[in-house]
């Protein structure tokens, strides 16, 4: 009975191991956004523990004749192997945002003072594939839930991150 477990659990150990995979302990590049975010963000992950979890910070910023807006975000992954370089991921995270804009800028009940910082929530679902060479693309959607006057309500980002592996 204890060589059935013992070889139950070998099997079941090498299975898990053949399907896993190592994801880079550094990678940095670009995550290109929708408007409903800031748009291109410089993204840069770092892996964690010896399991495939990383975290990512994004720096992302938007300006035009309007507004200049700057916003970080910070996230945690669980990493999952789907088939060969193919991994999903998901996780959550929180970040900080500043909006400085005209006075003359249109939104509805226009009583804002021409600047605002604000924090919010996130979180991050997508798929990623892992190239033979250092680079990895990414299609995820980022919820957030912005807590101030400016930015409210629940936002979906949807965007393509390409980054370099080293």
């Amino acid at each position: 009975m204890k060589k059935l477990i013992l070889t139950l659990v070998a099997i079941a150990g090498f299975t898990a191991h053949g399907f896993s995979q190592e994801i880079a302990k550094n990678a940095i590049g670009l995550r290109l956004g929708d408007s409903d975010g800031f748009g291109t963000e410089i993204s840069y992950q770092r892996a964690v523990g010896s399991n495939n979890n990383r975290l990512e910070f994004d720096l992302g910023w938007r300006s035009n004749r309007d507004f200049d807006a700057y916003k970080l975000t910070g996230l945690y992954h669980w990493v999952w192997n789907i088939d060969g370089g193919f991994n999903w991921y998901a996780g959550p995270g929180a970040g900080i945002a500043q909006v400085d804009y005209d006075n003359d800028f249109d939104f509805p009940g226009n009583d804002f003072d021409g600047s605002e910082t604000y924090v919010f929530l996130a979180g991050d679902i997508g798929i990623e594939y892992n190239f033979d060479f250092p680079l990895l693309i990414s299609l995820d959607i980022r919820p957030e839930f912005g807590f101030d006057r400016y930015d409210d309500d629940l936002d979906l980002d949807i965007a393509l991150g390409v980054r370099y592996q080293f």
